[in-house]
């Protein structure tokens, strides 16, 4: 975690950027953020195929064996739960594996830790075929991680023009906005990628006084919410378990 004075000394740094620089800072550090989140993915693929030493892992279920060839000493095996079965075999990209779990029910949006789907990792590597097999057994297109980025987001980060005009064909939600404040045009460098989503936006009819409204409907509520606490005399400094009261989340 970081210390109290690295944190006032990075917002003193953040005051003095314009608004132009910040949007390059935030896009830069979401950037890293899914590269890091993709390396562990694939770390914990490894570490998955090595030998357990329990069966107490959140994601596993240790069930009794009674095959006298078992290997483990204790008489268990360790299953791992499907939705983390799927999610890992998205993060190595097997087709295979993905569509078996699919076709037995798993569903595609399974998230892990931080919200991410299978639809947002191969929007990260890149994987169409993935995306088409994810598509097709009804991923949600505009799936929202912890950051409320969609794999359009993602995507557009990325600059996957590909990926991008296969999400905008399934209703890939051209205005969603994450925690940034952003939309996926805002965040995508790539020149002929972002030309087409701005085409996109025009042929659909997007203002620029809708983008406006939209970008802001988030702070309305909290605020049309606050003002609701405050009539109805509730405690605004009550804490929730992550220990943010209402006036310190606003």
């Amino acid at each position: 975690m970081a210390e109290h004075a690295d944190l006032i000394s990075e917002m003193s740094y953040l005051e003095k950027l314009n608004t132009e620089e910040r949007l390059k800072l935030a896009r830069k550090r979401r950037s890293q953020q899914l590269k890091k989140w993709s390396q562990r993915e694939k770390d914990l693929t490894y570490m998955n195929k090595r030998k357990r030493p329990d069966g107490n892992q959140n994601d596993t279920v240790k069930v009794k064996n009674n095959n006298n060839n078992n290997n483990n000493k204790n008489g268990y095996k360790v299953h791992f739960v499907s939705s983390v079965m799927l999610l890992e075999a998205a993060t190595r990209n097997d087709i295979y594996e993905v569509r078996r779990l699919l076709m037995l029910g798993v569903s595609p949006d399974s998230t892990n830790e931080d919200g991410l789907t299978a639809l947002h990792q191969c929007c990260i590597d890149n994987c169409e075929e993935m995306m088409r097999l994810l598509i097709e057994f009804r991923a949600n297109v505009n799936a929202k991680d912890s950051e409320q980025w969609t794999p359009l987001h993602a995507a557009a980060t990325c600059g996957h023009l590909n990926l991008i005009k296969l999400l905008i064909e399934n209703n890939a939600d051209l205005l969603a906005v994450n925690a940034d404040g952003n939309m996926p045009y805002d965040i995508c460098e790539d020149e002929q990628t972002l030309d087409y989503i701005e085409a996109e936006m025009a042929k659909r009819g997007i203002t620029q006084e809708l983008i406006d409204q939209i970008r802001v409907k988030t702070e309305n509520q909290m605020l049309f919410d606050m003002k609701e606490l405050v009539q109805n005399r509730c405690d605004i400094n009550l804490k929730d378990e992550q220990g943010a009261t209402p006036v310190w989340k606003k």
